[in-house]
């Protein structure tokens, strides 16, 4: 999978006059996110199919009121399936809508790169689209460092700077228990 997230992310990059540092030093996929109508429903057909583990969760009982996620992990695979809760926020109204256009499918490939700061500046100096700049979140397992730009198709690339983080996922995520909020079936 490194190599497809290396190939798409080089593509939108071209090669810069001589001189230039060269390749954007990307690491591995972090994860890849996918939207879904239903994300409890799809986390089990998940979990059961391919017998991966659900590690993390966020929703309206960890302060996210407007969409519902499920972090998925196996031997170096993370897959996150979030859908809407609420489509009043933010968040809500952008994950509907995508959902109402392209129907379940992969969101956003996140990217865990060494700097967010500098790979960022890199793809969008080389005409990538920016949809966040670079910003750090935080709660009580550290912070993480993300950027956002765009792809064609719909989809997105989230840059990762997880050096500093703890959690389980990101911040705002809590840990998976199946007996808590979030349990699945």
């Amino acid at each position: 999978m490194t190599d497809t997230v290396d190939s798409v992310l080089l593509a939108a990059a071209p090669a810069g006059p001589p001189g230039d540092p060269g390749p954007l030093p990307a690491g591995r996929a972090d994860a890849v996110v996918f939207a879904v109508a239903d994300a409890e429903r799809s986390a089990a057909r998940y979990r059961a199919a391919l017998g991966l583990c659900c590690t993390a969760y966020a929703g309206p009982e960890t302060g996210e009121p407007e969409t519902v996620s499920y972090v998925l992990t196996g031997p170096g695979t993370r897959i996150v399936l979030t859908s809407p809760v609420r489509a009043t926020g933010p968040r809500g109204r952008e994950l509907a809508a995508h959902l109402a256009r392209y129907g379940d499918g992969v969101l956003d490939l996140a990217v865990s790169v060494p700097d967010v700061y500098y790979a960022y500046d890199y793809v969008v100096d080389r005409g990538a689209l920016s949809l966040a700049e670079p910003y750090e979140t935080r709660d009580r397992f550290g912070s993480v460092v993300l950027a956002t730009i765009a792809v064609p198709g719909g989809s997105r690339h989230t840059l990762v700077d997880r050096a500093n983080y703890a959690g389980p996922y990101l911040p705002g995520y809590e840990p998976y228990d199946p007996h808590g909020p979030g349990g699945l079936r």
